[in-house]
């Protein structure tokens, strides 16, 4: 009995597939298996039919995260402080609030724009996560949008955005209550030598001087933090005070850099917080030309802060 292709009989020409026969609902799937980038610059470009079929399903763009694309290039680079590059991350960010259709749930952008991002909250009150670090053009006016119009805020990430003061912690704190997560950390104002090639030196010196404001409207707003991130920032023993006593439910609390801090007030404030199962102090050399001798007067007062040019923690 012969079986398969009989002698002499000619290859069958292997089956070609028409991915153009695919449903909508079929395309729509199999993109819900790809990344970002394969999205956007893959599937959406490919042809007007898969760029309707990926419209068709918002959940795709439920989330828009570019730090992996930051973070592979590994530090600042100077085209990102560029109005261009802000350009080109608010184009993004208005797309993916569009195509969501109300359903973008996460974040995670850096350089946008104040109108960008007040766009986006305002099509988006299903947001839960936003991290717009190091964007030099958001100001109040667009974060007071954000408490407005997303709620259900979990995790905010407004590190190196210098032109966001102590009022929007205040309105946000208020507005979300079910905020446990806080990033708000300053660039290294200490020694700034690493950013001195790109960021902009103007917006270096614009570094927030209300640390202890800032602490005192985060106590006062937001008691249901668990993680919270302060790294450079400009805060002394009172508002870390005030941070001991109204977030009580914190978990991890970093304070890498905060050169006001002293070991003694730290300690202090730590033993106020029983649930703490991670505290980053401010340890790392510090040269004492950083220092102005008449702030504090002597070098007594200064070995009570620093024990062989470290901090005592």
């Amino acid at each position: 009995m012969a079986t398969g292709r009989e002698a002499g009989e000619p290859a069958m020409a292997e089956e070609e597939r028409d991915w153009a026969d695919l449903t909508p609902v079929c395309l729509a799937e199999a993109f819900s298996r790809l990344g970002p980038e394969d999205l956007w610059r893959g599937a959406m470009a490919c042809c007007r039919a898969w760029r309707e079929a990926a419209r068709s399903r918002p959940a795709l763009f439920a989330a828009l995260d570019l730090e992996p694309a930051f973070d592979a290039v590994g530090a600042d680079a100077a085209e990102w402080w560029t109005p261009a590059f802000q350009r080109r991350v608010d184009a993004m960010l208005r797309s993916a609030a569009s195509l969501a259709a109300g359903e973008l749930r996460e974040v995670r952008v850096r350089h946008c724009s104040d109108d960008a991002l007040a766009f986006a909250a305002k099509s988006s009150p299903q947001l839960s996560i936003l991290s717009i670090q190091s964007s030099p053009s958001v100001t109040d006016r667009s974060m007071l949008t954000v408490a407005s119009c997303c709620p259900i805020l979990t995790e905010l990430d407004i590190s190196y955005c210098y032109e966001v003061s102590y009022k929007s912690l205040e309105v946000i704190g208020q507005s979300c209550p079910n905020l446990v997560v806080l990033k708000r950390s300053i660039f290294n104002w200490l020694d700034s030598s690493e950013h001195v090639r790109t960021v902009p030196a103007e917006y270096l010196r614009a570094c927030p001087q209300d640390g202890d404001r800032e602490a005192i409207a985060i106590s006062r707003s937001m008691p249901k933090l668990k993680q919270l991130v302060l790294r450079f920032a400009k805060l002394s023993g009172v508002g870390l005070n005030s941070i001991a006593e109204g977030c009580k439910e914190l978990e991890v609390l970093d304070l890498f850099g905060c050169a006001n801090l002293t070991s003694r007030g730290i300690e202090q404030a730590a033993a106020n917080l029983k649930n703490l199962e991670m505290l980053v102090k401010p340890n790392f050399y510090i040269p004492r030309s950083a220092f102005h001798m008449e702030r504090y007067g002597h070098w007594q007062l200064y070995d009570e802060r620093f024990q062989t040019n470290v901090f005592q923690i």
